[in-house]
Formats: C-alpha cells, sequence, structure tokens
C-alpha cells in the first residue's frame, strides 16, 4: 500500500508495518508526517529498514514531528543530548533494558506518547524485539469482562524498578524519589478513540480498590492475556533499522538470548498526556 512517498506493510493482522520510501536523515514532509502519525496509531508499531545512521540531532529531530522530548527518570543518557537514552548491553551487564513486558515508562503521570530507537550494533543473532497489541487485547475479551475493567484504576510504580537499576553504568540514585501513578486500566487512544489495555508486568502493581489476593489474580490473567502469541509481532534487528512504536496501544520485550555478544543504539522518546478512558460512542 504506497501513500505519498511512503509504501507501507502491514505485518500482522494484529500489529506492526514496514515503511519504505523515506529517508530518516531528511526531514520529514508534512504529507508524511501526517502518513506516519496516522499509521503509528493504527498499526502500533513502524519498521524502517535500510536506514542510515542518525546523528543524535537527526534522531532528535525527528522525534520532535511527534512532541516534545521525554526525559527518562533513571537511565543513561548521551553526554550533551539528554532527550537520548542509550541502550547497552554486553558481557559485563547485569541487566538488559526491556526484557520483560512493558509500555515504556507508564508509572509517569504523562507516560510517552511513543519510543524511536535506532539500533548500531547488533549479536551476531539473537536481540529480536516483540512487540503486543493492546487494541487486539481488549478486543478478544468478553464483553462483560470489557465492562468491567473499564472501570478500574490501576496503579503503576517503578521504585521496584529502576533503584539501583544502572548503578554499573554510573548512575548515582541515593535520595532520587522514583513515579508511581495511576491510570486507568482500560484506555482510549486519543488519535483513534479505540480502546486498549494498559497494565503491563513491569510497572503495575496493584489494582486500586480491591484486596491483594483480588488485585493479584487479575493482574495475573491480564499479564498473561496480553503476552498472547496472536497479538504480536516479531522484529528481527539489522545493523540501523529504525522502530517507533506507540506506548499508547502497545507493549514490547526486548529479548536477552545473545549474551556476552553486545547491542547498542540510541532510543528517543515522545511525551504524552494523561491516559483517560472514554466510552466508545454507540
Amino acid at each position: 500500500m504506497a501513500r505519498n512517498s511512503l509504501t507501507i506493510t502491514p505485518l500482522t493482522p494484529a500489529i506492526g508495518a514496514e515503511i519504505s520510501g523515506v529517508d530518516l536523515t531528511q526531514p520529514l514532509t508534512n504529507e508524511d508526517f501526517d502518513t506516519l502519525n496516522q499509521t503509528l496509531a493504527d498499526r502500533q508499531v513502524l519498521f524502517f529498514r535500510d536506514q542510515a545512521k542518525l546523528s543524535p540531532e537527526q534522531q532528535v529531530r525527528l522525534g520532535k514531528y511527534f512532541g516534545p522530548m521525554h526525559t527518562h527518570p533513571a537511565a543513561p543518557t548521551l553526554e550533551g543530548h539528554p532527550e537520548i537514552f542509550v541502550i547497552h548491553t554486553h558481557k559485563g551487564s547485569t541487566i538488559a533494558n526491556g526484557n520483560l513486558w512493558h509500555s515504556d515508562v507508564s508509572c509517569d503521570e504523562e507516560p510517552p506518547l511513543g519510543t524511536i530507537l535506532q539500533l548500531h550494533q547488533l549479536p551476531s543473532n539473537g536481540g529480536d524485539t516483540i512487540f503486543a497489541s493492546m487494541y487486539a487485547a481488549f478486543d478478544s475479551l468478553s464483553d462483560t469482562m470489557k465492562e468491567f475493567l473499564s472501570g478500574l484504576v490501576a496503579v503503576h510504580a517503578s521504585e521496584h524498578v529502576y533503584r539501583s537499576r544502572y548503578a554499573e553504568r554510573g548512575v548515582e540514585d541515593a535520595g532520587k524519589v522514583y513515579p508511581s501513578t495511576e491510570h486507568p486500566v482500560v484506555r482510549s487512544h486519543p488519535l483513534t478513540g479505540r480502546q486498549a489495555l494498559f497494565v503491563n508486568r513491569t510497572f503495575t502493581t496493584k489494582i486500586k480498590d480491591m484486596t491483594d489476593g483480588e488485585s493479584a489474580a487479575l493482574l495475573e490473567f491480564l499479564f498473561d492475556h496480553t503476552e498472547k502469541p496472536e497479538f504480536q509481532v516479531r522484529f528481527k534487528w539489522a545493523t540501523n533499522d529504525v522502530a517507533f512504536w506507540d506506548n499508547r496501544c502497545a507493549q514490547h520485550l526486548a529479548m536477552w538470548d545473545y549474551w556476552p555478544e553486545e547491542r547498542k543504539g540510541h532510543r528517543v522518546t515522545i511525551k504524552g498526556d494523561r491516559p483517560f478512558h472514554r466510552a466508545p460512542a454507540t
């Protein structure tokens, strides 16, 4: 399917599209921005192959088409470029970024709209990223469960995730307070109006106004449900490929199956707004 200068190739029924016909080192045309913005909201993650390496300035410029830059509350950034989160895993790493299902920084009051990642160094094999559609996860539920979940609020916390996480990379966080907030379990996408589940295994710790047992049981059901293979697309990276995902309607998992080899790249994250739930028009 071609739109303007772009060719859009959907990858699975639920999620993902490859985009060709654009050089991300160059400014976007208005037409290409409009197409990418809508396609991101519809397909939830976009993949751009055969790209040149983006300079920090080019990657930040690309992100700023879609909104102001988000600054990560914990992660190490590129010197001189606080907008750029340096992704780097090697034989000395004790953790790898993103190797548990999550929506980026959902613990923020206004979680990121989207994330743009380019990988510059890859292992000889492995290191794929898997994305899952939270539209599809919601749509597949029974009407009874949809109605029940649409009235619930969840706690998203980060102390258990971020405390000392990046100490091996020189980040000192003594005394730092990490974000925690509450979001609707079902959020409405501001562009498409579609409903998406908004709980994830990394940050969501509790369903508000439930007992601990009730909350734990419901969250485990939802985590297992959102991670079903039929909602997923798996991306095998090549050097300098770019992935752009919508945190409002997708989750992802970065495979750490390549130790002791190295995986490295840069990502920018775009500010979002506070999640809301609005019942669809009948």
